[in-house]
Parts: structure tokens; C-alpha cells; sequence
């Protein structure tokens, strides 16, 4: 078995670390330089910082920021917030990042993900997928974009494979639902989109518990947890979690 990754989220915000509950009502968590380094010593398998007002303030991601964390992590590093062309990939990898994440830009031009993929190589391209469930006689997970303030026409499951075939290489998948709630995972919409595409998923939105990182990673056959709030407010460690897994027979890297 593939080993499932643990991978602290780092939401940057006029160059604070926040954290929001479905994407609403941020407070401070600290520093991303500090902070990254922290999680790079802890033993986290990679670190996702996301400048989540960068699309909203129509501005690039912030560089220096990126530069800084770059040079005190020793784990893979994947950046997303503000990213509309080729360039601006480019400008990141420069940066020091090893991945960009790719949300609204993918969406209303799908085409950067080809070119993303053909140019710097399909590891490097994730897209992000924000989604809210809208329930009927046949529920479907909806994709939002703008930082979750807009909602699309896209079903969550279709648009995922639409990536995969463009050239993604991984999914960033985040239930607004769940997200900051620290109740656990969707860990249905998960598995479906874990089952529907031939690429990593990542879970997001909800860890509150060792055992929430568990079922989603177990159940909804994640390939690796994000987290964010247990992480930043002292809940569990790295360690913690990773030898809880372990415990369970999930394969983590100790």
C-alpha cells in the first residue's frame, strides 16, 4: 500500500496564518515562516500554504512570503492563491515551491492545467475543488470558486475527472460543508472522487479528531489528510496523529 500522507494547511492572510469556519470568520494562528518550519521538523509529509485573499484582491500570491517559507522547509512545499497564467506557475516554482495549487483559474480557463502539466509536469499541478453539497432527490457536491464566495454551474465529480484529463496530478479536495468545524471530513464525497479519478486525493475540511483523519483516509480512500486547526491550535501533534494512524494499520511514514 501507497503510504497516506499528513500535510498541515498554512492559510495566509495578509501574511498571518488564519483559520476560518466554512471559510468565514478567520482568527490568527501565527506566523507561515515560523509555522512551516515547525511542521517541517515535526515530520509533516508536505505543507499546502494557500494566500486565500490573493483571487479576491484580484493580486499575485505573495512571493516573498513564499521565498521565506521555501527556505526553511526540508518537505515538499504547494502554493495556491492568485494564480491566472503560465507566468505566474513559473514565478512560484522559482519561488521554491514544489507544487502550485490551482482553484479558480482552473475553472474559468481549464487550458492553464494542460499547459501547467505539458510545461512543469503533471506532479506539479494540483487543482483545488471547493464544493458544498446540495441535497434533493439526487444530491450533488457543487464546485465554488473566489475563496468559496461563488458558486459555479460544475458538479464536483465531473470537473475532477475534466482535471485528470487535462493533466492534473493531484486533487485538493475541501467540503465548505465541514471545513474549520473540526467535526470530521465528507468523507462520502471523498471516496467518490477518491474512486472516480487515477490521481492522489487529498482530503480537506473538518479534522477534529484522530479518528476523523482515520475514516477519511480509510473510508473515503484519501491518499492524504490536510489539516489545519488541530494542528494550529495545539490539538495533536504530527507525531500523534501519524503513530495513531499506524496503530490502525494506515501506512505513514513515522
Amino acid at each position: 500500500m501507497l503510504t497516506r500522507r499528513i500535510i498541515p494547511c498554512l492559510d495566509v492572510k495578509d501574511g498571518r496564518v488564519v483559520k476560518g469556519t466554512s471559510f468565514i470568520n478567520l482568527r490568527d494562528a501565527g506566523d507561515p515562516v515560523e509555522l512551516a518550519e515547525y511542521y517541517s521538523k515535526a515530520g509533516a509529509d508536505e505543507l499546502v500554504f494557500l494566500d486565500i485573499s490573493a483571487t479576491v484582491e484580484g493580486r499575485q500570491t505573495m512571493i516573498d512570503v513564499v521565498e521565506r517559507v521555501a527556505k526553511k522547509v526540508s518537505i515538499p512545499l504547494a502554493v495556491g492563491g492568485g494564480l491566472r497564467t503560465i507566468d505566474d506557475i513559473q514565478r512560484l516554482l522559482r519561488a521554491g515551491a514544489d507544487k502550485v495549487s490551482l482553484n479558480t483559474s482552473a475553472v474559468m480557463n481549464p487550458n492553464i492545467i494542460a499547459e501547467g502539466a505539458e510545461r512543469f509536469g503533471s506532479q506539479c499541478i494540483v487543482v483545488a475543488i471547493d464544493v458544498k453539497k446540495n441535497e434533493g432527490n439526487t444530491p450533488w457536491w457543487q464546485v465554488y470558486v473566489s475563496g468559496g464566495q461563488k458558486a459555479v454551474e460544475l458538479d464536483a465529480v465531473g470537473w475532477a475527472r475534466r482535471a485528470v484529463e487535462l493533466g492534473a496530478g493531484e486533487i485538493l479536495l475541501t467540503s465548505m460543508d465541514t471545513d474549520g468545524h473540526c467535526t470530521g471530513y465528507d468523507v462520502e464525497i471523498t471516496r467518490i472522487i477518491a474512486e472516480a479519478v487515477n490521481v492522489p486525493v487529498i482530503a480537506s475540511g473538518g479534522a477534529g479528531s484522530l479518528e476523523d483523519l482515520y475514516k477519511v483516509l480509510s473510508e473515503g480512500k484519501a491518499d492524504a489528510a490536510l489539516a489545519a486547526s488541530i494542528f494550529h491550535y495545539g490539538r495533536y501533534t504530527v507525531a500523534e496523529v501519524k503513530k495513531f494512524l499506524a496503530d490502525k494499520g494506515i501506512p505513514v511514514r513515522l
